[in-house]
């Protein structure tokens, strides 16, 4: 059935493009150094798998078990190859990855999802949906934007970090029109306004760090299975101060 969805775009994509530039033992030797250092939690911005079929996550999970079983909290917001298709044995595959990999913490279908990690405060959001063959776009919803806005109207006495596939900013609109992120315009201005602290996003895989003299603004870390490398984050909760460092792997 795979020949008449997306995913044959998918494979079609990996057999001849991507399996010559992303390398899965980068990211065992990512989890290995995570092992190591026990940061106070693990953040994962999607794009698992090439195509969201369940063979695929079942062969990512058994490099990531570990870290479900270290402890230490992971929070995965699946991408726009995750969220491949609607056949439904992959939409239970993400599903249960999301679950999974959060030891049993979050539910798919209840984003977006508030969490705390020691004073920061984290906004999990969902972006990514199936889409037609051609594009890799994604969608912030209405509803989700509310939910959005309530989250910065409260006292914002502690770090906001939102947590997305997809960036909200986006250099390029016109020519990335197929890559990007639409209904992001209200996610921008809250994080322009300082509403929002930090964006960490995926979806690009070159990592990059649009930011200000006190590391507020979005960090993107790229793909670690094409790059060999991560980006390690410590936040000063007091003055909402963020400091970067690129792990190499």
């Amino acid at each position: 059935m795979a020949y008449f969805d997306k995913r044959w775009v998918g494979v079609f994509n990996y057999r001849f493009r991507r399996r010559f530039r992303h390398n899965l033992d980068k990211l065992a030797r990512a989890v290995d150094y995570i092992l190591a250092v026990r940061p106070d939690a693990i953040v994962c911005t999607g794009d698992l798998t090439s195509s969201g079929q369940p063979g695929e996550f079942a062969k990512v999970y058994e490099i990531l078990k570990a870290l479900v079983d270290s402890g230490i909290p992971l929070f995965y917001l699946p991408g726009n190859h995750d969220c491949y298709v609607r056949r439904p044995k992959c939409v239970k595959a993400v599903h249960d990855m999301v679950t999974t990999l959060s030891g049993g913490r979050d539910d798919f279908s209840n984003f977006p999802l508030i969490r705390q990690v020691g004073e920061s405060e984290l906004f999990l959001l969902n972006t990514s949906r199936p889409s037609n063959l051609l594009c890799s776009w994604g969608f912030l919803s209405k509803p989700d934007t509310e939910a959005l806005e309530k989250w910065c109207a409260s006292p914002h006495d502690r770090p906001r970090i939102l947590l997305s596939h997809y960036p909200i900013t986006e250099s390029h609109p016109i020519l990335r029109f197929r890559h990007r992120l639409y209904g992001q315009k209200r996610a921008l201005q809250l994080l322009e306004n300082g509403d929002i602290d930090l964006m960490l996003c995926g979806h690009v895989h070159h990592p990059y760090l649009k930011i200000d003299a006190d590391g507020r603004g979005e960090c993107c870390a790229g793909s670690v299975t094409r790059n060999g490398s991560m980006v390690e984050i410590d936040c000063d909760e007091k003055n909402r101060h963020f400091t970067f460092k690129t792990v190499t792997v």
